[in-house]
Order: structure tokens, then sequence, then C-alpha cells
């Protein structure tokens, strides 16, 4: 295996920068569980700033933030729309059963973008036999979807009709930045009419460690209190804090970078003739491709890749998942290509 390892698993794994790396050394830090981190109190107030909300916390994971954003809009025994392969439901242990009681009711939206009609027929008032709905939760970027993102006059309605109807909306925004990119819209417009969003800091925005959760100050008061409950009362977290403002105020700016090497990994895999691809649909820095057609399953091309010094992870057997992000350059992004192509080539062969 190469020792340098090309890596396309997630916007996750990213380094951070020499300016947070420099930012955390010089940290001013207090005790945040008392609100007495002065650094930590930037953030959420530069991050309720930057989302149009009144208020804004730091929690350590996005798990725990979309953890935080559903309980604070359902009651037990309620159930919490949510599209059918959405992070929400998939990734997150099922923490919306597990500490908010609620049930989730998948509904399937066109590469992962759910619309108010879809929406509409699974929606359940309280009576004797059915849960009742108790909020809407909507993702964008799209994970799986492929980072797709919503059309804001889409968003808008949702949300529109679910406050009509008395209903919260949670936005899973961990990639807002992102879909900011493509919209052209402030981050705070895009999540106007949402009752509480989530954005992580630690995915496109580079940081270590860390995501946000804005909303009404009152409900963000009670979020402080769930956060401890979840454990994620943090001491002296302006060390963290300082990397975060750093990811707020500069990385947003080379996003497209990440956009453009997407739609480049996506135009390369769609030229490989046994693998299915969808450059059209690649809006931000992440690329969903199907391999079911070259004879190999997706696990077996990700550990070949891996030999050969390139990181992609599989999503099922058919379906792989390449993310792109500022770790990784155009340059890269050619070699991972080269490498798939000749992990072909060699299966063709034997």
């Amino acid at each position: 295996m190469p020792s340098e390892l090309i890596d396309l698993r997630s916007d996750t794994v990213t380094r951070p920068t020499a300016a947070m790396r420099d930012a955390m050394f010089r940290a001013e830090v207090g005790d945040d569980v008392y609100g007495e981190d002065p650094t930590v109190n930037r953030l959420e107030e530069r991050a309720a700033e930057i989302s149009g909300k009144e208020a804004a916390l730091f929690v350590p994971t996005g798990c725990m933030g979309n953890t935080i954003g559903v309980k604070l809009l359902t009651e037990p025994g309620q159930e919490v729309i949510s599209e059918s392969r959405g992070h929400l439901l998939n990734y997150e242990l099922s923490m919306t059963a597990w500490f908010s009681g609620c049930l989730i009711r998948q509904v399937d939206g066109e590469d992962g973008i759910l619309t108010w009609e879809k929406i509409e027929p699974h929606l359940r008032p309280l009576g004797p036999h059915a849960a009742p709905t108790g909020c809407i939760e909507m993702e964008n970027t799209h994970n799986m979807g492929g980072g797709t993102v919503y059309p804001q006059d889409m968003f808008d309605t949702i949300c529109d009709r679910a406050h009509e109807l008395g209903l919260g909306v949670h936005l899973d925004g961990a990639r807002i930045f992102n879909a900011a990119v493509v919209t052209g819209l402030p981050v705070s417009e895009m999540c106007r009419k949402a009752d509480t969003v989530m954005f992580c800091l630690s995915k496109a925005l580079g940081a270590p460690v860390g995501s946000m959760l804005a909303g009404p100050r009152k409900l963000i008061g009670t979020g402080r209190l769930l956060r401890k409950r979840l454990g994620g009362g943090m001491r002296q977290a302006g060390v963290l804090a300082a990397a975060g403002l750093i990811a707020l105020e500069d990385m947003p700016k080379r996003l497209f970078e990440d956009h453009v090497n997407a739609r480049l990994l996506a135009e390369g895999l769609a030229a490989i003739p046994s693998v299915q691809a969808w450059p059209e649909k690649t809006q931000t820095n992440i690329v969903v491709f199907d391999v079911s057609a070259t004879g190999l399953t997706s696990d077996q091309i990700s550990a070949s890749l891996k030999d050969r010094g390139v990181l992609i992870n599989s999503i099922d057997d058919r379906l792989m998942r390449a993310v792109t992000h500022y770790d990784v350059s155009r340059t890269q992004c050619l070699t991972a290509l080269d490498a798939l192509r000749e992990v072909l080539r060699s299966s063709a062969r034997a």
C-alpha cells in the first residue's frame, strides 16, 4: 500500500488547517458548563448570526445536534417524518427512538428530496390507533441522495404547511454551507423557516470536532440541559471552538473547489463502461456511483483500491460513495480514477 493515501471516504477525515491549529493553541478558555468559556460563547453567537436564529449551542457531534433538535420539537410516542435514506434514520443508532421516544415514519424522496405532496399522506393526527406526527425532518444537502440540494421554494413550502398544522421542522444541515454555494443564498435564508437547524463544523468546513444546533433562544436553553444529559457538557472547550470559528469564517469560501472536483470524479466514473454515475446530479461534494455491472462487489473494489492507496467506502453491494474535501486535490482525484480503472482491468484479466 502506498504511504500517502487519497482519502475519499468522507469529508470528516480532514485535518485541521494551520490557522485552526494556531487558533486552538492561543484560545482563551473557561468552563463552558458554567457558560464561562469566551471562545465557545463567541462561536455560539456567530453561529446564531450566520443561521439567522436567536441562539446556538456547540455540541460535540452532528448526531447529538440532531438528537437534541428532534427532542425539542416532539413528545414521546409521536412520529417524525424523515426521508427513507436520511442520516437520521439510517446512521444515528436510532437515537430518535432511544432518546426522544419517537418512531421515524420514512418517506421516499427523489434523490433524497421530499415534497409536501409526498409528506402529506403520511401525516397522522392523534387518534385511538396511530401515533401522531410530531415534527418533520429534512436533510440539506442529502448525503445518500448524492449531496443533493433542496430547492428553496420546496423547502419553504414544507415548513409553511407544517407550521399551519402546528408541526415543527428540524433541518439536518450537516452540509448546509455546501448547499449555500450551489444556491447562492445565505445560510440564514436557507434555514429561516426551520424551527431548529444543525450544521457540522467537522465535515466540509474542516474543523477537528463539533457541530452547532441553532433555533429560538428558549428551545436552545432547554437544549443545553439535554446536551448535559447526553454527556456533552464540555469544560475548557474553547480550544475546539477556536477551530470552529476559523471553519465558519474561512472555509465556506473554498467549498466550490470540492464541488468542481466531485464533478470531475463523476464525469470520470461515468466514462468507465461498467460504472454508472450521474454527473448531471452531482451538485456538491458527494458522488454516489453504481458498480454492479463490473462483476465485483463494492467491498471488493474498495479493498483493491485500498491496496493502491485510494480509500472509498461502499454503501451496499452495488453502490459506492466518494466525498471530496480540501485534503484531496484535483490531481489526486484523477489518480483515484486511474486506480479504479486498473482495478477493473486487473479483474477482467483474471
